[in-house]
């Protein structure tokens, strides 16, 4: 019997796999099928070079140790599941830790133009949460730099042509198809529940097509929209994970979002400041006195409080974004010791980050490119005068669940499983901030990037070894398959363009947005949770009376806006139902009535499926266990979180160097590095 081409399909169509999204997680996704050479369709809702990676500012961790200090990759893991307050498996981390410095050297060699120091080396700087000189940067637009780097890679396999087994090139036929301006809608999957394809449609024409895929990877980034204001792109709406979810994803630890401590407000978003300017140096204080009216270059030393740095004298201004956030939510918000407004007669949200004392040149050559939007969008020069900041929705560290296979050797993941980024749709994987994997309660600065960048390495590899185990093409499936699941959108389209009720979408989600950035961020409270599933009921309910603001055949944003608003209710039901049931403090989830974290009780992950009343609301199911596939093998995944390479303890910021001195065995030279740092 002839062996099966694993390039042809049965009846000779070349075999694809589908990548969505064309960030950082995306794009490496696509890199590393390439090398395995696999084909692949990559869909993105904007140009690839406009994904919301190209946002990010401050740098990438990498264990490198080029200062000297005694860093690590076993450090790098322990820093990062003790600043995610121990609800990240374990095997990932470390797997991402130990993955790191060659990522870091890969990007180097791509060109990514990283700072240097004067000998050459790359140049490192301090980010939240560790006492090392671990953060690789490109100024403060490294986000782009990278983003850049590895879309070149991927153009050039746009160039390249599909060779069969036997080496001849297939007429016609690239190594990867780019469709940008495409919106994912929902999974293709045959009558065992497997993905074996997508709906999209295009954004310009409108058209809706059914596409077949070996396998399906989503890298679509985060939900920061449902916020309404955030840090995030307005294409963050989380509407794909939404998608796949109530098609049977399970979506974990929706709960956590990180609410990033710097940022600048504005009439249509949030804008970061980076954790990079107090990586270099960046100081946060707000004036002794309440009514304080000098601006806040004029403010002497001696008038200046500078509240980080007196309660936790090791990190100072680099504790985690969890803690800091809370800090800065506290002094304004309950202590009304926010700057004064002597217009207004009234404090505002809002606290000094000061770079003034820091050399001009230095600011230009690290930190330019966020100094810049503060110049712009505020109006006033950063490198003189003290920045006006206050806390912001920023990521997720929730997202679709994924799994691993964990290699008992050493603790980290066995390279290549189908197992790795596999959510319990069997066919679709998932990589990115669209993932809960990484980061447990809480994000530590630059982990963001790197997990972007590993997760494809993982699931990339992963897909290649999923479809080697295939009987069939998903080319070579009943069309009829494909056929119904476009005509299941295009009907559900045209009925969003023939919605002509009373309410409006965008002020709805206007609502919803205030309400969960209000009520569901920095501090929890279960009474007021209720409201919010009370309200999001509510917001569900009058959806069905919403009328669409377009019915144009082209470019149709407000059709599209309608489906995506639609979603965001679900993924916000999700991210409070969640918050409400979790009654404990951790991480970036904090209740004041439940102050501790509860290792007893909620050491574990949450586990939401999705489930409808009936009546046009979404219903969230928690549950402790579910069995799923992969590559046809029956497994079982429990909530229990692996915390078998680093022992949970108490999070403890306010002492120097806990986290790295666990690693190291010695607290008392770290509070030194730490000082020495400082």
């Amino acid at each position: 019997m002839a062996k099966k081409s694993t390039v042809r399909s049965e009846n000779g169509k070349v075999r694809r796999v589908i990548v969505v999204g064309g960030g950082l997680a995306g794009l490496m996704t696509v890199i590393k099928l390439c090398e395995a050479g696999v084909p692949v369709d990559l869909f993105s809702l904007v140009p690839v070079k406009r994904s919301h990676s190209v946002c990010a500012q401050g740098g990438i961790n990498a264990s490198v140790n080029t200062k000297g200090e005694g860093d690590s990759p076993r450090v790098h893991l322990e820093e990062t599941v003790y600043g995610g307050d121990f609800l990240a498996n374990q095997a990932p981390v470390k797997g991402m830790a130990d993955a790191a410095p060659g990522i870091v050297h890969m990007l180097d060699r791509m060109g990514v133009p990283f700072n240097r120091t004067p000998e050459g080396l790359l140049d490192f700087r301090r980010f939240g949460g560790t006492l090392f000189h671990r953060t690789a940067f490109a100024g403060a637009t490294t986000g782009q730099q990278l983003l850049y780097a590895l879309d070149e890679q991927v153009r050039r396999y746009e160039t390249e042509n599909v060779e069969d087994e036997k080496g001849i090139v297939i007429k016609g036929e690239k190594m990867v198809r780019k469709f940008e301006f495409w919106d994912f809608l929902s999974l293709v999957q045959d009558e065992n529940g497997r993905a074996v394809g997508i709906v999209a449609q295009d954004l310009k024409t409108m058209d809706i097509e059914a596409f077949p895929g070996e396998a399906v990877c989503l890298a679509t980034g985060g939900p920061g929209i449902v916020f309404g204001k955030s840090t995030n792109s307005v294409i963050n709406t989380g509407t794909a994970a939404a998608a796949v979810y109530q098609q049977g994803a399970c979506y974990a630890n929706g709960e956590f979002i990180q609410i990033h401590p710097t940022a600048i407000p504005g009439a249509d978003k949030l804008r970061l400041i980076s954790e990079s300017a107090r990586g270099e140096g960046g100081r946060v204080w707000v004036p002794k006195d309440p009514k304080e009216s000098r601006r806040g270059k004029d403010v002497p030393e001696k008038d200046r409080d500078y509240f980080l740095e007196a309660k936790y004298p090791g990190y100072g201004n680099l504790v985690p974004r969890d803690i800091a956030a809370r800090e800065l939510f506290l002094k304004c918000f309950h202590d009304g010791k926010g700057v004064y407004n002597a217009k207004s007669g009234k404090n505002e949200l809002e606290v000094y980050l000061d770079l003034t004392h820091i050399g001009e040149e230095t600011l230009r050559r690290k930190l330019a490119g966020i100094l810049e939007i503060y110049e712009k969008f505020v109006g006033e020069d950063p490198y003189h005068n003290p920045m006006r900041v206050f806390p912001a929705v920023h990521y997720s560290m929730g997202g679709l669940w994924v799994d691993f296979e964990r290699r008992e050797s050493d603790g980290g993941v066995v390279r290549g499983s189908a197992r790795n980024q596999a959510t319990n749709i069997e066919g679709l994987y998932a990589a990115g901030e669209v993932d809960y994997q990484y980061h447990g309660a809480n994000r530590l600065g630059a982990n963001s990037l790197l997990s972007c960048i590993y997760a494809g390495m993982e699931a990339g590899p992963a897909m290649a070894t999923y479809i080697q185990t295939l009987n069939k093409s998903s080319n070579d499936l009943s069309s009829s398959l494909f056929e119904k699941a476009e005509k299941r959108e295009k009907t559900n389209y045209n009925a969003l363009l023939k919605m002509d009720g009373k309410e409006n979408a965008y002020q709805l989600h206007d609502e919803m947005a205030l309400l969960m950035l209000r009520d569901c961020t920095i501090e929890r409270h279960n009474d007021t949770l209720d409201k919010v599933i009370e309200k999001i009921d509510e917001i569900q309910d009058r959806f069905k009376n919403v009328g669409v603001t377009d019915t144009g055949a082209r470019a149709n944003q407000g059709a599209q806006f309608l489906r995506h608003f639609k979603n965001m209710t679900t993924i916000a039901r999700v991210i409070a139902t969640g918050a409400r049931n979790r009654d404990e403090s951790r991480g970036a989830h904090y209740k004041p009535a439940f102050k501790t974290r509860d290792d007893e009780n909620w050491q574990r992950t949450t586990l939401a499926f999705h489930a409808e009343q009936g009546n046009g609301r979404s219903e969230v199911k928690f549950v402790r266990e579910f069995d799923y596939t992969v590559a046809a093998t029956s497994l079982h995944a429990t909530d229990k979180v692996d915390i078998s390479l680093v022992a949970p303890r108490a999070r403890k910021y306010e002492t120097a160097g806990a986290a790295s001195a666990a690693a190291t065995g010695n607290l008392e030279d770290k509070k030194k590095d730490a000082q020495a740092h400082a």
